[in-house]
């Protein structure tokens, strides 16, 4: 499909401008908005997150292209099934408390929301206590992701995947961290179930953490 294929390359290009148009062709030529989001827009970011993995782009293109898809999904919101764009499931993110960094955390925000996850974002410098409360308030959430980007707040990083461990509703949630001092093998020490060294990582192991 002509516009399918189009609404594609503008969210791989990152031609945040066209992308609404595109996206308003498509449908007015009757593609199913689900297509357009699944093999539209969310292969796109897919691209987008392999070539950023191989070092053949950026986080500038990377974010450019993430822009594209939230214009394009504005666009298709009204037309999908409630929910399609949230299908993948829930997550909560924030970058743990004394930590003020938030490109990183917006970028995977950014690239959960390309995967098809609702993100509820609750910013920085988030006290571990407010990560229980936002789960405790979205029952229906699946993964809680917390960010440490300084040496500094490790120690603060431990104390919020200490504290979820120890809720009654952990069964039922993916812990996963990331920053740039964090390791996978911090990420076992402190008992996450999943590190990703970045972004495009993140989005993919989502994926996988509640397929």
């Amino acid at each position: 499909m002509a516009g399918i294929k189009e609404v594609y390359e503008l969210v791989a290009k990152g031609k945040a401008k066209l992308i609404a148009a595109a996206v308003q062709e498509a449908l007015d030529g009757g593609c199913d908005p689900t297509e357009v989001l699944n093999d539209g827009m969310i292969a796109a970011m897919d691209e987008v997150g392999a070539k950023f993995k191989a070092g053949e782009i950026f986080v500038p293109e990377m974010l450019v292209a993430a822009r594209a898809m939230k214009k394009g999904v504005e666009v298709l919101k009204p037309h999908l099934a409630s929910g399609a764009s949230g299908a993948a499931g829930k997550v909560i993110i924030g970058t743990v408390a004394g930590d003020l960094h938030d490109i990183g955390k917006n970028l995977v925000s950014m690239m959960l929301e390309s995967a098809g996850f609702e993100v509820i974002d609750l910013g920085v410098d988030v006290p571990k206590e407010k990560f229980i409360e936002a789960v405790e308030q979205n029952p229906d959430t699946k993964i809680v992701c917390c960010s440490a980007l300084l040496t500094t707040t490790m120690p603060s990083l431990k104390d919020t995947v200490a504290l979820l461990n120890a809720a009654p509703f952990r069964s039922g949630i993916k812990v996963m961290v990331g920053g740039a001092p964090i390791t996978q093998a911090f990420a076992d020490e402190i008992g996450a179930d999943a590190y990703t060294e970045d972004a495009a990582s993140c989005a993919q192991r989502a994926k996988e953490l509640v397929a």
